[in-house]
């Protein structure tokens, strides 16, 4: 009896899910297709039912990570707050340098986890990499509309969120981590408010 369309997509999600867990703690070439099906707890061979490639799964997985963002799994569950671009923009930047974040690996962004890998694929994950920094430069231009600088801020408030994860991620030194992530939060506020 073949499977239904709902388990496929379920079984589909937990091979994506468990690729980002797996890419964000040890990057894409580091990662087997057979790792990630053990994560997912499914069998190697149900993988290209899937997909074509690991690249397409990669592609997959940073696609993905716009529903799946910490912000997306609070705003599905939130309320009218949700609504105002303003507040959204706040949210995400607390979240995105948050110590919750930061230390939940699952949850780091492919766009400071990940950069490395997404240059060094095809032009598909490129592109759903910069699609993904287009939509976050999107929360914080709907955030900024009416600025005459509110194209540059967004870019710059962007820039501080994933460089100062980006940096957080290369140090043992804990203090630093957190200094530098604190920085990047503060200034990215300000660039939001002022």
């Amino acid at each position: 009896m073949p499977y239904t369309a709902e388990h496929k997509a379920h079984t589909r999600d937990r091979i994506v899910s468990a690729a980002r867990r797996l890419f964000n703690q040890g990057g894409f070439s580091q990662v087997t297709i057979e790792q990630i099906m053990t994560e997912a707890e499914l069998t190697r061979g149900g993988f290209y039912h899937h997909f074509g490639s690991k690249e397409q799964l990669f592609t997959e997985v940073v696609a993905n990570y716009i529903t799946c963002n910490p912000l997306a799994v609070e705003a599905r569950r939130g309320g009218p707050e949700f609504g105002n671009a303003h507040f959204v923009a706040r949210r995400l930047i607390d979240l995105y340098l948050s110590d919750d974040v930061f230390d939940d690996v699952a949850q780091h962004c492919p766009l400071y986890a990940l950069p490395s890998d997404a240059r060094a694929l095809g032009e598909a994950s490129r592109e759903a990499y910069t699609d993904l920094l287009r939509g976050m430069t999107q929360v914080f231009q709907l955030a900024l509309k009416g600025r005459e600088d509110g194209d540059s801020r967004a870019q710059a408030i962007i820039a501080m969120c994933v460089g100062g994860m980006v940096l957080s991620r290369t140090t043992h030194d804990v203090s630093l981590r957190t200094s530098l992530r604190a920085s990047a939060h503060a200034q990215a506020v300000r660039m939001l408010e002022e």
